[in-house]
């Protein structure tokens, strides 16, 4: 089974514009990534997907490959499957957020790993949650599944609701669960997803993977004990810098 990692990178982001090239200790955001992303085990190839040619040449400059896309795409999802449609002897993709320079290669194989069992479509990962403020952050999605570890649904609300029981401790009678939001699809399960259309339940949320559930896809979950810090803001960066870089 051949395995490809592709790390979707825009230059344009709304909150935090130019965030893939920002200086993270002395590299750049995305080349920390990849220099991560690289020494996973289970992955044959790694490339960034991106629309701004600033992001291509710096990716080639330190000697990472790349790949130039439509700039019309929704989501990395659809990135992806426009990435793989170049390669044709792969069976899985990996789709890495451009935003975690720190992410652990340990959760990737994790997530690889899922797609040794035939019937696997999608997989995805979760962390326990272990904070109140956690656990009512409508920022950090939630997601439930089942007996056998197939996804029921995501949400940014607190999933399951606890009747009776004090907020403040529904931790203590429930465990719960975030979502890290790195994919892995087998290839023509992704060229399926990219052309359904955006769903009831992804609409209310703006959550993607809804779409998928709302379809009928199955999303298989793993557990990570690895926690994961994505920079969405300048603030969030500065978080990075204090965590990784203190003197």
């Amino acid at each position: 089974m051949k395995i490809i990692g592709i790390i979707p990178a825009r230059y344009a982001s709304t909150r935090f514009p130019g965030k893939p090239l920002v200086n993270i200790g002395g590299k750049s955001m995305i080349q920390r990534v990849y220099e991560q992303v690289k020494s996973c085990k289970s992955l044959t190839e790694v490339v960034v997907a991106t629309d701004d040619t600033r992001i291509q040449q710096h990716v080639e400059a330190f000697g990472g490959k790349v790949v130039m896309t439509s700039s019309d795409h929704p989501s990395g999802t659809d990135r992806c499957a426009e990435v793989i449609q170049s390669y044709n002897d792969y069976d899985v993709v990996i789709n890495i957020q451009g935003d975690e320079p720190f992410i652990n290669p340990e959760q990737i194989d994790m997530l690889a790993i899922l797609f040794q069992e035939s019937d696997t479509e999608i997989g995805t990962l979760v962390k326990r949650i272990e904070t109140t403020a956690e656990l009512f952050n409508e920022n950090s999605p939630k997601v439930v599944f089942n007996s056998k570890r197939q996804a029921l649904y995501f949400s940014r609300q607190t999933i399951p609701f606890q009747r009776g029981v004090a907020r403040e401790n529904w931790l203590d009678h429930q465990a719960y669960y975030k979502h890290i939001g790195i994919y892995g699809y087998r290839r023509h399960i992704l060229q399926e997803i990219t052309n359904l259309n955006a769903s009831a339940f992804e609409k209310s949320e703006s959550l993607e993977q809804l779409r998928w559930l709302e379809n009928g896809y199955i999303i298989k979950v793993a557990e990570s004990m690895f926690e994961t810090v994505a920079v969405d803001t300048p603030e969030d960066l500065e978080q990075i810098q204090r965590i990784y870089f203190k003197h």
